[in-house]
């Protein structure tokens, strides 16, 4: 039997609202709080607010206290346009930091530039001031369009957000600067005067993907005097996503080379680790990093906040923490009764809805205006909603919102005083991103992490040291992925046929796919190119947000209203036929899930339960790549096949989590084939570590668990971008065998780095399970949330003693990156 544990999209992420009736009786009232207007409340004194009241001090583990920052000014270079210099003056700024002056200098070089500085360090300025400088330039040319722009967002909200920044800019410049979005929710009729006269564009890699590189002839004067790109938030770009984006970006290379133009790229970044190296890996091109950060930063105090464990047991009768949803409910409820403008992060889609709810309901029971002033905002939404969330947001109307990480990157919320994180984001980079969102205007900021009933969570907030005092993490991608590469070469052929000296553009795997393309009839060599010889539309051969698919619309029955959408990946497990669905806290059941058109028939209800689906998986090996020995037990790297199914789904009493029944379920199986780490054990290391063979299975499985748990803290990942199956003896290797495999076809890269830093991974992952208080497992070290199997067998004692052994026999030298 094989023990699973699977990525985003292959089984549900959610968990139970929460494990037992809470009373939550709000700390003050809400007329005890005074505050004016522009005055923030020291984040000291809220955390010492938040901290009173029974049992509430003990939660908090650990507080940090970042001091303030003073900043470091420099001038802007000559070159900089003095409209430009005035216009800036007129928002406020009078001089820029020394790492804006910098960026500009060799952005206006025509050096490639990464700015990688502190969440509100001002690197919007730092690339805007030389692109329209440049673009000013430009309008005065005798003939022609003039010097052209291009934004890159990996979000349509962020896109928006920097339109704004731009107007704010650009009004005292006239006509010179002709920005405008061009995206998905661009009226059709709005999008002709985009390409004909907007000289900066803001989009997304998905519509340069899809849209613009497809019809370059219309974009040709465009293209032609394309001299900027700038790719905000390139720290995103990771994975797979990250692969596809390296290719969509030298595609745009190429039909920019084939109108005369040669674009400088500014990239900007949170703090990352090696932030030239992923940048160029990104681009193509060499990149210049910049790094030193000149921006004040006001006091942060950054609180670890751990929910406190519940009377009840919940899966195998392991003891169970109040949720992270609840408890970071309650603190947007109090943060919003001292008037704090909060933010809440959640990882779900269903728990920013059901923070946003769980809080309305209190907030109502102490001033019934307060309610209104709480949201949830989320991808999925409709374009009209999430705009008017947004406006709302700026305008200081909403007081509190529960948001996903669709409202993470960038977006300038001026006058946040708090962040509350409702669970490990999954990495440093995205933590600080994150916590970043508050005391944007130079005041103290309050950020709280709340862990989940969740391994690494759990490790973290009682070992701060790292998170405060370990870098964050290099950015992993691989646009070498024959799966992603594949397409994009056929997506290049159709846009210009590919010549030789195109192959070494897109990569050294290039060369050997060309054939494999051409036996698949998808190219066709004529003369020196290759061709496209389909009629469909080659960009739509893959969706490089990697989501599998067209999304799934989510439809009431009754009406034939669109709510929203839901990833093709993650269809099979949250619409399923039976599922609970929330959107803009309404429950809705779905009743029908129509895989062949896309679509969920939905009808409102209010069931006292939320779903939770159930599923099989089996791995093969195809390959090993790479082959160590660790004693007598084998770490491996390789190629795998991955076959699952949803089987079922379990519904849960909503407040204790208690299993109502099972329902069995017919969908289609599923097959992946990306990359895996795996290990193996033999019969001389288990009786070693005292591992009979009817605690063979659990121990595998805690240990597969446990370690799909941590690994975030070694590769650019979180657990729902990775999978696991333990077998007591697979068929491949006849030995009992641990992987853990990447869950993206081809691969993302996490999986092998989870290879080279295995020595340290597996020892962090024995620490976080010796360490937790518990007996025999539970949700802090070796349950999942999404476990295949119902969290059953487990043998939290015996995966100990195995990882000890199997540790034993690591090389004292870990093995080097390829």
């Amino acid at each position: 039997m094989a023990f699973n544990h699977l990525p985003a999209g292959v089984h549900d992420a959610l968990r139970p609202l929460s494990v037992r009736p809470v009373t939550h009786s709000v700390s003050m009232a809400h007329d005890q709080i005074p505050r004016q207007a522009g005055i923030h409340p020291s984040p000291r004194a809220v955390l010492g607010r938040l901290s009173t009241g029974a049992g509430r001090g003990a939660r908090i583990t650990h507080t940090e206290h970042l001091p303030p920052r003073p900043g470091t000014h420099a001038d802007w270079p000559s070159a900089i346009r003095p409209e430009v210099i005035n216009a800036i003056r007129a928002a406020g700024i009078e001089r820029p930091w020394a790492h804006q002056a910098r960026t500009a200098e060799h952005a206006l070089r025509g050096e490639s530039v990464v700015v990688a500085t502190g969440t509100a360090s001002g690197k919007s300025l730092a690339y805007l001031a030389p692109v329209l400088s440049t673009l000013l330039d430009g309008s005065e040319e005798p003939s022609g369009r003039g010097t052209t722009a291009l934004y890159l967002s990996p979000t349509k909200a962020l896109a928006a957000d920097q339109r704004r920044a731009v107007a704010s800019f650009t009004a005292p410049l006239g006509t010179g600067v002709r920005a405008a979005v061009y995206d998905g929710d661009t009226p059709v009729e709005e999008r002709e005067w985009v390409r004909q006269y907007a000289n900066y564009v803001l989009t997304n890699p998905d519509m340069l993907h899809r849209g613009i590189l497809p019809g370059h002839p219309r974009w040709s004067s465009f293209l032609r005097a394309l001299r900027y790109v700038v790719i905000d938030e390139c720290h995103t770009y990771r994975g797979v996503f990250g692969s596809h984006v390296a290719q969509v970006l030298r595609r745009l290379r190429r039909v920019c080379a084939r109108y005369g133009s040669s674009p400088v790229f500014l990239l900007a970044s949170a703090t990352a680790s090696d932030p030239a190296v992923a940048a160029s890996r990104l681009t193509g091109v060499p990149v210049v990093e910049i790094t030193e950060d000149g921006s004040p930063r006001g006091e942060v105090v950054f609180a670890l906040w751990e929910p406190p464990l519940t009377e009840l047991h919940g899966e195998q009768g392991a003891p169970v923490r109040r949720t992270a949803t609840a408890e970071s409910a309650d603190l947007l409820t109090d943060l919003a009764v001292q008037g704090v403008r909060t933010v809440t992060f959640v990882r779900s889609r269903r728990g920013a809805e059901l923070i946003a709810l769980i809080a309305q309901e209190r907030l109502a029971e102490v001033d019934r205006s307060l309610p209104d002033r709480i949201a949830a905002y989320r991808g999925g939404y409709l374009p009209e909603e999430r705009r008017a969330l947004e406006r709302a947001l700026h305008s200081g109307e909403l007081l509190g919102l529960a948001a996903t990480t669709a409202l993470e990157l960038g977006m300038d919320i001026a006058g946040l005083d708090a962040v509350v994180v409702a669970g490990y984001p999954g990495t440093r980079a995205s933590l600080w991103q994150q916590a970043g969102r508050a005391g944007r205007t130079g005041e103290g900021a309050l950020a709280i992490l709340v862990a989940r009933d969740d391994p690494l969570d759990t490790y973290l907030v009682h070992h701060p040291d790292a998170l405060f005092r370990q870098p964050v993490e290099s950015t992993v991608l691989d646009p070498d992925n024959p799966y992603v590469l594949a397409p994009h070469l056929c997506a290049a052929a159709a846009e210009l046929p590919l010549t030789e000296p195109d192959l070494e553009l897109f990569g050294p795997a290039t060369e050997e796919l060309m054939p494999q393309l051409e036996q698949r009839k998808l190219l066709r060599r004529r003369a020196t190119a290759w061709h496209w010889t389909r009629r469909e539309r080659a960009a739509d051969l893959t969706d490089i947000r990697g989501a599998g698919g067209s999304p799934v619309q989510v439809v009431e029955a009754a009406t034939g209203r669109l709510l929203g959408t839901v990833d093709a990946a993650a269809a099979h497990t949250t619409v399923h036929e039976g599922a609970v669905h929330l959107h803009q806290g309404r429950s809705y059941l779905v009743r029908q899930l129509d895989l062949n058109d896309s679509v969920a028939l939905v009808e409102e209800a209010a069931p006292p339960y939320s779903t939770t689906a159930r599923d099989t998986t089996a791995i093969s090996i195809l390959e090993t790549t790479t082959e160590i020995p660790w004693g007598d037990a084998r770490l491996c790297f390789g190629s795998v096949e991955v076959t699952n199914q949803v089987v079922s789904f379990l519904r849960r009493k909503l407040i204790t989590g208690e299993v109502l029944g099972k329902s069995k379920l017919d969908l289609p199986p599923r097959t992946l084939r990306t990359r895996a780490v795996w290990w193996t054990v033999t019969d001389d290391q288990l009786e070693e570590a005292r591992v009979h063979p009817q605690a063979l299975g659990g121990a595998l499985h805690a240990a597969e668990h446990a370690s799909i748990g941590i690994l975030p803290l070694f590769a650019t990942c979180d657990r729902w971008d990775i999978g696991g199956v333990s077998v007591p003896l697979h068929p491949d290797t006849l030995l009992p065998t641990v992987f853990v495999y990447d869950g993206h076809p081809g691969g993302a890269g996490f999986a092998e780095r989870a290879f080279h830093t295995a020595a340290r991974w597996l020892a962090a992952t024995r620490e976080a399970i010796a360490a937790c208080e518990c007996e025999a497992g539970c949700p802090s070290c070796i349950q999942s949330p999404k476990c295949g199997n119902g969290n059953d067998p487990l043998d939290k004692k015996a995966a100990i003693r195995l990882l000890t052994t199997l540790l034993a026999g690591a090389p004292e030298q870990p093995p080097a990156a390829e």
